[in-house]
């Protein structure tokens, strides 16, 4: 998909964070653009930033409810007659940090119901209509290399959940293939050019009152400030998360299948991976010092 020209693009996780910086990519491109998200205020913020840039429109839609995503996806094809890209893209952290043994049931929830319910639901919602209409598009699942690549000890949960969304693409993407269609899948690791400023590490805000944590944190909580702080003084810069949303659709017009600014490094990470799993070893190698 060369020109992006007056294509359907849908964002969900759009009005802030990666997905924001993937819509402004987008209406530069000339694509017209659906945010899907679901916080209202900060939603009708985004949406009325980026208006003079293109169309773009805002609905308010829960990923983790199959009847919210089906609405959305009826409005979107009620009204623009089809979808182009998708960019599942929604996430939240799951809880902060802790012990394998220390998340609790409402923690496990909250996470697979955003972060890997939210894809499948958005899949089966939109991508039947999307073969139906017989147009070249992507669907664009948004992981992490914690858990796509390498689990982080105290981040369990939201690795588990972006492990699944990788495994899940992969196969959606040999089902677009092996069906003859013209969709295909890919799937999206930010990260590489700097600190991704993204609400997730607060995603809480949102949290349903009946997914509450059970009891309180027993682990030392991150706090972004201080990260941020302490990455400030290594030299590590704020990404550009509009630019990082170029470098995506410019992979997509390459046909790439992983969408990584570190895929070279994945790489690498892999390789000492499989050279541990090879000896039947735990497989969790050095990285950035994280392990050492």
């Amino acid at each position: 998909m060369e020109n992006l020209t007056d294509k359907v693009a849908v964002v969900t996780g759009g009005a802030s964070g990666i997905g924001a910086g993937l819509a402004e990519a987008l209406l530069d491109e000339g694509a017209r653009v659906v945010l899907v998200d679901v916080e209202q205020s900060v939603l009708d913020e985004t949406v009325d930033r980026l208006s003079a840039k293109g169309e773009v429109r805002g609905i308010v839609t829960d990923v983790s409810s199959f009847e919210s995503v089906m609405a959305c996806a009826d409005t979107v094809f009620e009204s623009y007659r089809t979808c182009h890209l998708l960019f599942n893209n929604a996430g939240v952290g799951g809880g902060g940090v802790a012990k394998p043994w220390n998340w609790t049931p409402n923690d496990w929830r909250w996470c697979f119901g955003v972060n890997v319910f939210g894809v499948g639901y958005c899949v089966t919602a939109f991508v039947p209509r999307m073969l139906d209409g017989g147009e070249e598009g992507w669907v664009v699942n948004t992981s992490s290399g914690d858990g796509g690549f390498q689990p982080l000890p105290d981040l369990g949960v939201y690795a588990a959940s972006k492990a699944a969304v990788s495994t899940y693409t992969e196969s959606l993407a040999n089902a677009f293939v092996n069906e003859g269609t013209k969709l295909r899948a890919a799937v999206f690791y930010p990260g590489g050019n700097g600190l991704m400023e993204t609400r997730l590490w607060n995603s809480g805000r949102n949290r349903p009152a009946e997914l509450a944590r059970e009891h309180p944190h027993v682990d030392e909580q991150w706090d972004y400030a201080t990260i941020k702080e302490q990455l400030a003084a290594k030299g590590v810069q704020v990404a550009d998360l509009v630019a990082l949303g170029h470098s995506v659709l410019a992979a997509l017009r390459e046909g790439k299948f992983i969408i990584s600014l570190e895929a070279k490094a994945n790489g690498e990470l892999m390789r000492q991976r499989a050279e541990k799993i090879s000896r039947a070893e735990l497989p969790t190698v050095s990285r950035g010092g994280v392990f050492d």
